[in-house]
């Protein structure tokens, strides 16, 4: 299964970018790169799916899906979706698009930007904890300093969601929902192993914000080390 990337001519500003905001437009997922892609991008979506594997591979309370991908926001972008299964019951969903202008853009430190979003049913006294916020992007910092340390430029935001029914949902208990929203740039000297830890990162928020173990029990570790990556030498290099 490969997924989705559709070269468009229209470049976004990187303000929308950073914001972790996805536009309206997008396009059929499941294709191959389209001819004359830049190997860069094949390289970099390849690992997108590595990642996405490696995760398959050890977790069955996460199943990866196609998604459409981004249209309007760079010349190129991938994108995949992934939900979290809590005793047999959808308890989150996450969505991480990959993009790429070879040109970069304002407010990037290379030539590829992430953008995540994690969404998770809470219960209420963790929605009105005052420090979720602070809590739920450390559970992003973290994860990408594990997984893909070598990341710039950070941004996003941490939103608490309540659902009160009316009417005909009168009747229907209220829910309280976690959302994350981030983008990042993945280090353009390791993109291969950056993009692939981008994909563990945002598994293992999704784990956190969905109430799932941070590893099944009698599975092996995902990391770096398993894929011949630099390892935490990179850190140093990270948001700038």
């Amino acid at each position: 299964m490969r997924l989705a990337d559709t070269p468009v001519p229209a470049r976004a500003g990187g303000d929308a970018v950073q914001a972790g905001t996805v536009p309206a437009g997008s396009v059929p997922a499941g294709t191959e790169p389209a001819a004359g892609a830049e190997p860069a991008f094949a390289a970099a979506v390849a690992a997108l799916e590595a990642g996405r594997d490696e995760v398959a591979e050890v977790r069955d309370d996460l199943v990866f899906e196609d998604h459409p991908a981004p249209k309007r926001l760079a010349p190129h972008a991938a994108a995949l979706m992934v939900t979290a299964y809590r005793d047999g019951e959808e308890a989150g969903t996450a969505r991480l698009m990959l993009l790429h202008d070879p040109g970069g853009q304002d407010g990037w430190t290379g030539t590829f930007r992430v953008v995540a979003q994690v969404h998770a049913d809470v219960e209420e006294e963790m929605a009105a904890d005052p420090l979720l916020g602070e809590v739920g992007w450390s559970w992003l910092t973290d994860a990408l300093d594990l997984h893909a340390p070598g990341y710039g430029a950070p941004s996003g935001t941490v939103t608490r969601v309540i659902t009160e029914g009316y009417g005909g949902k009168a009747d229907d208990p209220p829910s309280t929902g976690f959302e994350l929203r981030a983008s990042w740039c993945p280090d353009d000297d390791e993109a291969e192993d950056e993009i692939c830890g981008a994909v563990l990162a945002l598994s293992d928020v999704l784990a956190a914000a969905a109430g799932l173990p941070a590893q099944p029990p009698g599975t092996r570790a995902l990391g770096r080390q398993g894929r011949g990556g630099r390892g935490a030498g990179a850190a140093g290099r990270r948001r700038r």
